[in-house]
């Protein structure tokens, strides 16, 4: 299987006489039924090799590789003077060997955990407040998702021993984490620690009351505009997918899904083949809050998802969408399509002050405003727990605004 990736003789012998030579052709048949691309195979099994040798010379032998190994690995690598390696410092030759070390546990080769028991150690507790929330709290995935992060990040941080967190230690950790995000993300991280804090306080693992050391940030929910675009930079978005690619195919299927039905990248990561019922024309639409609601599906939306779907990865995997690359697998979350709709923004050059997916939400719904819908038949289609949200999209006509805002009223001098 090896010849597959690799021609040159004195390539296939270096590869297969090193420590990793054994396993190396089991290994390249599995990257190419896993659908990995040429070059990166090339990159990953030459990997697996250079781990290899770095055992033998480095680590005491092959038989005493584990998770600990890859970190090292990745220190060693730019300093490396392994003989009869490729060297590289690229982010992929860890990934390469990180794979390969996972073959060599599900082949039986090497008897090492599923994961670092390190790293299972320090999150042990996240894991734990994780299923608290489930089980107690009825969260959804979603609410759990971002409230793990939350707890992560701060046990990353701070540490895991919820006997050393203090006022000023929480203080100092949000307030660094609010630096590098905005208001909604710090809004977001501030619920996660504050339900983190009130479970540690309910197993007895820190004193009570330190939630409310967390601060709040201000974020008015109707004080912007909503962040739309013009109809033409949609269809610019929309040329800048090349229908030509399956990942074209697939980019342009989630740009309609959300620029025509105002769907959220959460929602459009989890849609599923049987959510779409082609013989009544409708989708059905899985939100937030284990809501669900089934939508029309346009022509021009049903065609492009048609499209993709002809040129769709084979794969078990029931969710509309997956990854470009190999492994072929479902997106993991609505950051992955929310991805898809930005690098389309900057391919077509669209000037924007946020790029993602909720921007092409906010333009959905301003259209349907300026056509003349009422708020509660936007707030129907997008979903709204509340007509006070849909009341955002109220503000869209600014020159109207100007015409009837009273002006600001002079302030005496002292």
């Amino acid at each position: 299987m090896l010849e597959f990736f690799f021609e040159a003789r004195f390539t296939l012998n270096r590869l297969r006489l090193g420590p990793s030579g054994p396993f190396i052709d089991c290994f390249a048949s599995t990257l190419k039924t896993a659908g990995y691309s040429w070059c990166t195979a090339r990159v990953f099994l030459r990997a697996a090799a250079h781990l290899g040798r770095y055992a033998e010379t480095q680590r005491g032998g092959f038989g005493e590789l584990d998770w600990s190994t890859l970190e090292a690995f990745r220190r060693h690598l730019p300093t490396c003077t392994c003989p009869d390696t490729n060297r590289g410092t690229t982010h992929d030759v860890v990934r390469g060997a990180r794979l390969f070390l996972s073959h060599l546990r599900e082949s039986g080769v090497l008897e090492i955990p599923a994961t670092d028991e390190a790293s299972n150690r320090t999150h042990a507790v996240v894991r734990a407040f994780q299923q608290w929330l489930r089980q107690h709290r009825g969260c959804s995935e979603s609410t759990v998702g971002h409230y793990g992060r939350a707890a992560s990040d701060l046990v990353v941080t701070v540490g895991d021993d919820p006997g050393n967190y203090y006022v000023q230690t929480l203080r100092n950790f949000v307030l660094e984490s609010a630096r590098h995000q905005g208001p909604g993300a710090t809004k977001t991280l501030i619920s996660g620690l504050r339900m983190y804090l009130r479970y540690l306080a309910s197993q007895g693992k820190c004193r009570a009351g330190l939630d409310e050391a967390i601060p709040a940030v201000a974020c008015w929910r109707l004080a912007s505009l909503p962040r739309s675009l013009p109809g033409q930079d949609v269809e610019r978005i929309l040329d800048a997918c090349d229908v030509a690619t399956p990942m074209g195919r697939r980019d342009r299927s989630i740009i309609l899904l959300i620029a025509r039905l105002g769907l959220r990248a959460s929602d459009v990561s989890r849609m599923c083949l049987d959510d779409i019922d082609w013989e009544d024309g409708s989708i059905l639409v899985s939100g937030k809050s284990r809501q669900q609601v089934r939508l029309p599906l346009p022509q021009e939306v049903g065609d492009a998802i048609l499209g993709y779907l002809e040129h769709r990865p084979r794969t078990e995997a029931r969710e509309v969408f997956l990854r470009s690359v190999a492994p072929f697998r479902a997106f993991r979350g609505g950051s992955s399509a929310s991805q898809v709709v930005s690098r389309a923004m900057r391919r077509a050059g669209i000037d924007a002050p946020c790029y993602g997916a909720h921007t092409l939400r906010h333009t959905a719904a301003t259209e349907m405003l300026r056509r003349g819908v009422s708020l509660y038949e936007i707030g129907t289609v997008l979903r709204h727990s509340s007509l006070d949200m849909t009341a955002y999209y109220a503000k869209v006509d600014v020159e109207l605004l100007k015409q009837i805002a009273r002006p600001w009223p002079e302030v005496p001098q002292c």
